[in-house]
């Protein structure tokens, strides 16, 4: 017995240990992350971390991003609260993210997300004004009388202004970014160029704030 209770405590120091190199990965504040000041009122109702990916259609590295986001949610959306931002850095941005939340508000959104950055990056295509998007819309099967309707709605007009604020208050400097608990932002240039590394860094992050919330 002495020898059993002997192991399940050299199991636990071993457990606690991992904690503590899990927790001390080197990642600082001010090098691997920034810490958004003051902290941001969390999007939704949910008590889970917010992981919010922040991005642009136009961006080609948000584009090269997308499969190591994808992976980690994979792994991850069950423990987490995942929103998107379409980020509106200047006033050509505004356009896409438009279209998001059109394809949003249509209930296509999943439809149209991979196929909207493939067309751009992939395929090369100017999708920059509303004709154009329009065309790709309807390529994938929305009307031209109902796209008109929800692209030009006061309702995705609103969100549209929505997400140049919350651009602003999260202070965002480029994409694709990631931003945890409304509280902690990081991105290519903090992971040294590395989408490995920012999705170690979103994982310590999330693991930071979860600890956290406990308290």
């Amino acid at each position: 017995m002495k020898l059993l209770q002997g192991s399940f405590f050299l199991c636990g120091l071993l457990f606690a240990a991992n904690i503590s190199v899990a927790a001390d990965a080197g990642y600082e504040a001010g090098k691997a992350y920034t810490i958004i000041t003051p902290q941001q009122a969390k999007l939704s109702d949910s008590d889970k971390v917010e992981v919010l990916e922040v991005f642009w259609y136009g961006c080609p590295h948000c584009y090269r991003f997308q499969p190591y986001m994808k992976r980690w949610l994979e792994h991850n959306a069950d423990n987490i609260r995942y929103i998107r931002l379409p980020a509106v850095l200047n006033k050509s941005w505004a356009i896409h993210t438009r279209a998001y939340y059109t394809a949003q508000a249509l209930g296509v959104l999943e439809d149209i997300h991979d196929p909207l950055f493939e067309a751009i990056h992939k395929h090369r295509r100017s999708l920059n004004n509303d004709e154009a998007l329009m065309a790709f819309f309807e390529e994938h099967g929305v009307d031209n009388k109902t796209f008109r309707k929800a692209f030009y709605s006061f309702s995705v007009s609103g969100k549209v202004k929505q997400a140049e604020e919350l651009t602003r208050r999260y202070q965002v400097s480029g994409t694709p970014a990631v931003i945890i608990d409304n509280h902690y932002y990081t991105g290519p240039r903090q992971a040294q160029g590395s989408y490995e590394e920012l999705i170690n860094i979103v994982d310590f992050l999330v693991t930071k704030a979860e600890n956290e919330n406990k308290r």
